[in-house]
């Protein structure tokens, strides 16, 4: 698949999946995600699906330090709806890294082990963007994304959409678009607030 050369280059999140070992994806149930798993999950690469990569990968690494994040076992908050803001596709991204569902995953085998069902929610009440909880512990972080400290992506969309975007503003559009992205994990320690 050809895609954007930087996308090589942003850290992979690292996680241990319990079920996957039990499953036999492989021995030691290790799973790397990329920020290319999650584009071809989403389907496109934007300010929305690089903030909520980003929250997942500082985020994870703030609640659990030297060890290895616990795949499916991590309670994910969203204060938003669904609708809200493009909360839902956050929602997806931050499933698919963390395992956690709403009333849709994997209920977990007869012993009750490896649900995943019951760890997404949101409108949550709760006063960052997002909340990672640990399950073993009950520790949380929360997140909060500001991609308009270092970008400004409606602008960057009406300059290829808007009344006023020439054919070169148009066929330029996607490199800049990406551009935007690349800023964004270029500064994420800016734009991602991690709060204790």
């Amino acid at each position: 698949m050809e895609y954007q050369e930087f996308f090589d280059y942003i850290e992979p999140i690292i996680l241990q999946d319990e079920l996957a070992k039990f499953l036999g994806v492989n021995k030691t149930g290790i799973l790397e995600i990329t920020y290319v798993d999650i584009v071809k999950t989403a389907g496109h690469s934007c300010g929305t699906v690089a903030g909520a990569y980003l929250s997942a990968l500082l985020g994870l690494k703030a609640l659990f330090g030297e060890e290895l994040p616990k795949r499916g076992e991590i309670k994910v908050e969203l204060k938003r709806a669904p609708k809200e803001e493009n909360a839902g596709v956050v929602g997806c991204v931050l499933s698919n890294i963390t395992g956690a569902t709403t009333d849709y995953g994997f209920g977990g085998i007869p012993t009750g082990a490896f649900n995943r069902r019951e760890l997404l929610f949101y409108e949550a009440d709760i006063q960052t963007d997002i909340r990672f909880t640990r399950i073993d512990t009950e520790e949380s972080v929360g997140i909060n994304y500001h991609p308009k400290l270092v970008v400004n992506p409606m602008k960057i969309l009406m300059s290829a959409i808007g009344p006023e975007a020439t054919e070169e503003d148009k066929e330029s559009f996607p490199r800049r678009f990406q551009e935007m992205v690349q800023t964004l994990f270029k500064n994420k320690e800016l734009v991602i607030e991690i709060i204790r």
